[in-house]
């Protein structure tokens, strides 16, 4: 009698622990980083360096929270990037000729939204490829936003708008707590609603889940509809924060969102996904991107570490692909 026959429990140890592995390796990963540059790099551990570490991952934070949901469904979205840009350009030119911040808030989203919308329904109903549609997307809203500026930035002087990015609540800026209550609103909604259910469902398999009864066009342009909307919602804080709409800003945001995803155990494959997770490859981004700075590496180099860590991200993912399938 073999031993797996005599203790199952000795049996499925092994596979408890390379879950276990697989569950909190990254995070345990991000605790030690985290110690060892506060030991080692002068000024990381401050509580101005801290709250500017949070700060400066706000925006991606925001949106790795529904390009989570692209990911997971099986899709992604390259044009975050632009709608960031293209929001941030219309809200300030809407604020410039209304007065109204609202209004300039109104359009921005409604903007994100129709985009979002635009992506969802290209790829769910017209089945064009999720990386032609969202890079066309991408290309043809970038050029919008430089054509609605004139390609130069549109200056914003009202206080009331620049508070969005300026104000703080309890001490810490309230773009660090608008990307807080999203972790938590689509941490709830992947995990506690059918939404979040059907996500993954028709991530894992889609043929199943439309057999199941879960209208899998219909949901997909409801995701990239959301992931629209909080685009552009990081792209009206942007541009209050710089205080300007920029035609050319947010350039390769979209890769610095989709390692922060898969660095977090969000799978290329789709039907896996875990905000716990994305928070912990957001707060990686971060990391490295600020001890760089403070470390005064060239910006070069900077380009460098990043294409480096999408590279070591992806491979990541195919690993643990392949360690699930056997």
């Amino acid at each position: 009698m073999s031993i797996s026959q005599m203790n199952p429990a000795a049996a499925a140890a092994p596979l408890v622990s390379r879950q276990w592995l697989s569950e909190y390796s990254m995070p345990l990963a991000y605790v030690f980083l985290f110690a060892i540059l506060s030991a080692t790099v002068e000024n990381f551990f401050s509580l101005t360096n801290v709250i500017g570490l949070m700060l400066s991952v706000a925006q991606i934070g925001m949106v790795a929270c529904t390009m989570m949901l692209c990911l997971a469904s099986r899709d992604f979205d390259l044009s975050v990037g632009s709608t960031i840009a293209f929001a941030g350009v219309l809200g300030a030119i809407v604020l410039e000729h209304s007065g109204s911040v609202t209004l300039a808030v109104a359009a921005g989203l409604g903007a994100g939204a129709l985009i979002g919308a635009l992506n969802g329904v290209l790829i769910a109903y017209l089945r064009v490829n999720a990386l032609i549609a969202t890079l066309a997307t991408m290309l043809m809203v970038r050029g919008l936003a430089f054509i609605v500026s004139k390609g130069q930035a549109v200056g914003i002087n009202d206080d009331s708008f620049i508070d969005f990015g300026d104000s703080r609540i309890f001490g810490l800026p309230l773009p660090v707590l608008v990307a807080g209550t999203c972790f938590i609103v689509f941490g709830i909604l992947l995990n506690q609603t059918v939404f979040g259910r059907n996500t993954l469902a028709i991530g894992g398999n889609p043929e199943a889940a439309r057999l199941a009864g879960v209208r899998v066009e219909r949901l997909r342009v409801w995701i990239f509809l959301l992931q629209g909307l909080v685009t552009a919602m990081a792209g009206l804080i942007l541009a209050s924060r710089i205080t300007s709409g920029q035609p050319n800003a947010a350039q390769g945001f979209e890769l610095d969102v989709i390692s922060a995803c898969v660095l977090g155990g969000v799978s290329l494959q789709g039907g896996k996904a875990r905000i716990f997770g994305v928070l912990i490859g957001v707060l990686i981004m971060g990391t490295v991107e600020n001890v760089m700075n403070l470390l005064d590496v060239d910006a070069f180099y900077q380009y460098l570490m990043r294409g480096v860590i999408l590279l070591l991200a992806v491979l990541l993912d195919q690993l643990k692909t392949r360690g699930e399938r056997r």
